[in-house]
């Protein structure tokens, strides 16, 4: 049964949004007002956290995988007492604001996740419930759950149009992950009108299908129904569940309730009166809270600290029973590695020559040993891309406590997933497939890069060395895309000690980095190593203070731009050789380190790189030439490819000579 406290709670979450977007002159009110019940509820009466504490380890997630929908998370905010002002509603999508269109993680207390992706955030909360079940079956122990939260996501029919949703919700229900309780704002519309347009399909049938349950909730503003199918979803511990909540948009505006029109714009100052007068709202004010909402919002900030009292004096008790796992518990949880891989000789060890994707397995299995809570999988390419670490067992119904995940043939959800674990806390997680596949993932990656996430992208396959496969399979554009994100670190190693220097930078990294590596064998380069974590350096200087002409070159095209160097050398020209895996790190070393590597009196240069040319411009210069690739690829063997591109020793010398002017 409804009481006054409920309704006032509800409707203030309703009017909140509806006069912050109102005072924007832009954003979403539809989905807040038609989804506050089901919020309220959750929030107030079913969800464990404490809005003192965001960090709170064992706290419960919630996702609006419907980010345009943000004014209804910035009103629970406020309403239920986290670190959001008032004021900060009345600025929403303003410059500075705490409140910007789509809820953004790190910017906003309280948001676990940057949303707005339609799909997205589905994928996230899959990620999340993976991460508690993973950190479950390692830390918990009989009388010390200290690992037991729920995640819970809020989404509409476009999250459930969009492809990742099923990527995502497909394997969830393989995994059994029980602890992971979504709700479906079923409202009937979409952008362009009813979603009988484009939206046919039973949504219950297709998660029946997954493996999940199906609760359904007729009335979405019947709070009662509310809880009793959150406990039910509870109950249910090898499923994930659905609840499926009938709902009007825009609920409580007599003009535009159930209407498309309520989807993305402002309700109106008159729409506003009028929905106030509908639901009963006694009070003129804009932006008003009223004082029995404030007593609620004391008692669930109350509830919320003694419920983490209780969790933080269980933990204390686990850690004097438990003081390797607590030691264990410090490490996983710690924001930087502790073993010095950098000063470790077996690190840096291997052997002459080996294809970059072998070397990655290797290193990652080296990682493996030292840092117990790096774990990952691939998009059903594991044999082909080295990312299974053996003796580490697989993640699954059968056994939580596994490190390597098997993702299918899921890309996009596969990074989606890995950015959720990362935000979750714990968890080191990689993530692979071949590079040209990025395409499919390259969303995800981005929101890596916006919510700068430690996930490690595996990329093998990189470039027209794929051969056989054909252009289909060969990147040739992706490596100007990744270079293209903001805070995105792209490495592409020429040979085994770059492979580890790229993994050692990833780990200390405190943002995402890409792994760029070859289907092909790769000689290991006598004075390769270390200095790769500067982006760039000496691989092989020239005899002469100032090189007549320096070849700049990244993975597979160091060896022939190394045997290019022997070739000039007879012809009297002295070249200085550059590996450059990244650019990205390179552009973050000092002016004099940049100087000394690339100095720019010396304009004949000559880049090489079997992918785009895109973004090569700037190190060749103007008086420079890029050997790179302008067209798609064929399916040949690579060692025809590479000389028929112009990926060869001869060549490289040959414009070398040109732009030094022999």
């Amino acid at each position: 049964m409804q009481s006054k406290t409920d309704i006032l709670s509800i409707n203030t979450i309703r009017l909140l949004a509806a006069e912050g977007v109102q005072k924007a002159k832009s954003g979403h009110p539809g989905m807040p007002m038609g989804t506050a019940p089901i919020a309220y509820t959750l929030w107030a009466k079913h969800m464990k956290h404490n809005p003192t504490d965001t960090k709170w380890a064992d706290r419960d997630r919630f996702v609006l995988s419907a980010g345009h929908g943000s004014m209804l998370i910035y009103s629970l905010l406020h309403v239920f007492g986290y670190e959001m002002p008032l004021d900060e509603l009345k600025q929403f999508r303003q410059l500075g604001s705490l409140t910007p269109g789509h809820p953004e993680f790190g910017h906003v207390p309280g948001v676990e996740t940057t949303t707005g992706p339609l799909g997205m955030g589905i994928a996230n909360a899959v990620g999340f419930a993976m991460a508690e079940k993973r950190l479950a079956a390692e830390f918990n122990r009989e009388g010390y759950p200290v690992v037991d939260h729920y995640t819970y996501v809020l989404h509409g029919d476009g999250c459930l149009m969009e492809g990742i949703s099923h990527e995502a919700c497909s394997l969830a229900g393989t995994l059994k992950l029980g602890k992971l309780i979504m709700f479906y704002d079923d409202n009937d519309i979409s952008i362009e009108g009813s979603t009988d347009i484009a939206f046919t399909e039973d949504v219950a049938k297709r998660f029946l299908a997954y493996g999940w349950q199906v609760i359904k909730v007729d009335d979405g503003n019947n709070t009662d129904a509310i809880s009793a199918a959150i406990r039910k979803a509870k109950k249910e511990t090898e499923k994930p569940s659905i609840i499926i909540c009938k709902t009007q948009i825009g609920y409580g505006c007599p003009d535009k309730q159930g209407k498309a029109s309520a989807h993305g714009e402002p309700l109106g100052e008159d729409n506003i009166a009028a929905t106030k007068k509908f639901l009963d709202w006694p009070y003129e004010e804009p932006f008003y809270v009223p004082d029995e909402v404030k007593a609620m919002r004391k008692k669930v900030v109350s509830a919320g600290k003694k419920a983490q009292g209780k969790w933080e004096k269980m933990f204390d008790e686990y850690c004097e029973k438990y003081p390797e796992l607590a030691k264990k518990w410090n490490e996983w949880f710690a924001e930087d590695v502790a073993y010095d891989f950098e000063n470790d000789e077996e690190f840096w060890k291997f052997g002459a020559k080996g294809a970059t994707r072998n070397t990655s397995g290797e290193v990652l299995a080296r990682i493996a040993a030292k840092v117990e809570n790096l774990m990952g999988g691939s998009a059903d390419l594991a044999p082909s891309n080295k990312t299974y670490i053996k003796g580490r067992g697989d993640f699954g119904p059968d056994n939580y406590a596994g490190n390597n995940f098997h993702f299918g043939v899921r890309e996009f959800a596969m990074g989606a997933i890995a950015n959720a674990m990362s935000l979750h806390g714990g968890i080191r997680p990689y993530v692979g497939t071949f590079f040209v596949f990025s395409d499919y993932m390259k969303h995800a990656v981005r929101l890596s890069c916006l919510m700068e996430q430690p996930v490690i992208y595996v990329f093998t396959h990189d470039s027209i060395g794929v051969g056989e496969d054909g252009p289909t399979h060969q990147p040739i554009e992706q490596l100007a895309m990744l270079r293209s994100i903001p805070n995105m670190t792209v490495v592409r190693p020429a040979d085994a000690k770059e492979v580890a220097a790229g993994y050692l930078y990833a780990l200390k990294h405190k943002g995402p980095v890409a792994m760029i590596l070859t289907r092909q064998d790769l000689v290991l380069q006598e004075k390769s190593g270390v200095d790769a974590m500067k982006g760039a350096y000496i691989l092989s200087d020239s005899t002469k203070e100032t090189p007549d002409v320096i070849i700049i070159a990244t993975g597979s095209e160091v060896e022939p731009s190394m045997q290019a160097k022997a070739l000039l050398a007879e012809k009297g020209v002295d070249a200085r050789v550059v590996s450059m895996p990244s650019m990205e790190i390179f552009e973050r070393q000092s002016d004099e380190y940049k100087e000394s590597v690339l100095p720019k009196a010396v304009r004949a240069r000559v880049c090489v790189e079997a992918l785009s040319e895109f973004g090569w411009h700037k190190y060749a210069g103007l008086d420079g030439e890029i050997i790179a690739m302008t067209t798609f690829g064929a399916s040949a063997p690579y060692a025809k490819l590479f000389p028929l591109y112009g990926f060869t020793a001869e060549n490289i010398a040959e414009k070398a000579l040109k732009v030094a002017g022999k």
